[in-house]
């Protein structure tokens, strides 16, 4: 499974130790920065994770800022991407299940990296259930997706 990664100078110490962990467990990552601790603007980011994973260049995304918010909200605005904040295994596991997530972001300054370690290997290892329910829900997002570009393109 090939996975974006991208993140602010507030989630750069993270994303370095996800990127390792991704690597070590097989994952293909494309790297999208930032590469240093330099000050640096969460939304360029969002907009190339959720780019490669919109293209098919990645299966899923990972974003981290600081709290893992701004990258969120960024995200959310291209249609196609579920992002979600998640800081623990029951919300990365029932955020692809349920919601068929595609983006996971985290706070570089609010997770440790062990537990940070923990919750991306839930998210990758989850998949969409497909139950009913949950499709009509998702079909629902999509809807509000479509009926906002109407006109728009």
């Amino acid at each position: 499974m090939k996975i974006a990664v991208g993140a602010d100078h507030g989630g750069f110490l993270l994303k370095v130790a996800i990127v390792r962990f991704l690597k070590e467990r097989g994952f293909e990552v494309l790297d999208l920065g930032t590469y240093s601790t330099e000050p640096s603007d969460y939304p360029d980011f969002a907009r190339s994770v959720s780019e490669a994973v919109l293209e098919g260049k990645a299966e899923r995304g990972i974003l981290i800022c600081g709290s893992g918010v701004g990258a969120s909200v960024a995200a959310n605005k291209f249609p196609g991407i579920r992002a979600a904040v998640c800081h623990d295994t029951f919300s990365a596991r029932q955020g692809v299940e349920d919601d068929d997530m595609n983006i996971i972001c985290l706070g570089g300054r609010v997770i440790g990296h062990e537990l940070a370690k923990e919750v991306v290997n839930t998210f990758l290892l989850s998949g969409f259930s497909g139950a009913e329910r949950h499709l009509r829900r998702l079909n629902k997002v999509k809807e509000f997706e479509r009926e906002f570009m109407k006109g728009r393109e």
